[in-house]
């Protein structure tokens, strides 16, 4: 599933390509799986918005709309030539609240921007036409992704800390008197929104920590490694794009680079790299993680 670098990076490459365009028409396809909201609200809402800004919040892609929506002509599960004929109104419904799009990746999503004679992926479930005849296509195959619009005073804000922000103090706050694992303490994102089993492997590895510690018996010393290498980890996987270990690509459908350069993750009886050690794996919290018994004590 992608994680916090993944999704910054589609975040970032739609931000930077669709930034300040109108949504003239939406089409949906009518696979329930897919849509946290209903599908009609959807085409609703977006149909005539601006995107004032496509950013990340805790894995969650948030496309920030302005300049209202209107209703779509046509249903949101009609044919998608069908649904192109309808434009909606620029009436702005955003008072009392910020209005947004969310896209939730799941497992195998994709938000690609694309011009409309590329040929249509297959499991592709949504398509926002944008005023300069281009499209933002979500596609995803085994529809464990979710799509839905908001009405937040204040704006979407996740459901936990932010990890590429949070300060050190505010960050072993966190972790104070609990009794999971330190890995398992990682991957809640009612704590920290963001990160997944990769980078809690890779930030473990890189504090030192071995990963079923009690999280709320790690010294202030141990809690000031793992916030820097959670840190360091996550700017570095976002310069290379996020980890491509699966289907993610990014906006343009590139890979990432950062599994080159993991430690730890999906290398369970290599050689650690770094001591010579034999990379052991375990379980914790339900999740295949592994360390290095020399590196991590």
């Amino acid at each position: 599933m992608p994680e916090l670098p993944e999704v910054e990076t589609v975040a970032n490459g739609v931000n930077a390509r669709v930034r300040g365009q109108r949504i003239v028409a939406v089409w949906t396809s009518g696979k329930p799986q897919t849509f946290k909201s209903a599908e009609s609200e959807i085409v609703e809402t977006l149909t005539g918005a601006r995107i004032e800004r496509v950013r990340r919040v805790g894995k969650t892609i948030v496309m920030d709309l302005g300049g209202g929506g209107g209703k779509a002509a046509g249903s949101s599960a009609a044919p998608r030539n069908d649904n192109k004929k309808g434009k909606g109104n620029n009436n702005d419904k955003s008072g009392g609240g910020a209005v947004q799009f969310l896209v939730h990746l799941g497992m195998t999503g994709r938000l690609l921007v694309s011009r409309p004679e590329v040929e249509l992926p297959l499991h592709t479930h949504a398509v926002l036409s944008l005023g300069d005849g281009r499209e933002v296509r979500f596609v995803d195959p085994r529809r464990f992704g979710r799509l839905s619009v908001v009405k937040v005073e204040g704006g979407y804000a996740g459901p936990g800390a932010e990890p590429t922000t949070i300060g050190v103090e505010e960050f072993s706050k966190l972790f104070k008197g609990r009794k999971l694992a330190i890995k398992a303490a990682l991957l809640n994102q009612s704590i920290l929104h963001g990160v997944g089993n990769i980078y809690a492997d890779e930030s473990l590895f890189r504090a030192g920590i071995r990963p079923r510690k009690q999280a709320g018996k790690l010294t202030k010393v141990e809690l000031a490694r793992l916030h820097a290498a959670l840190q360091q980890v996550l700017k570095h996987a976002i310069e290379l794009g996020g980890s491509s270990v699966s289907d993610y690509v990014d906006a343009d459908g590139v890979r990432g680079f950062f599994q080159l350069q993991h430690k730890v993750y999906g290398r369970a009886g290599e050689t650690c790299a770094d001591c010579g050690a034999g990379l052991k794996k375990i379980v914790v919290g339900g999740r295949t993680t592994v360390y290095c018994p020399g590196c991590q004590t």
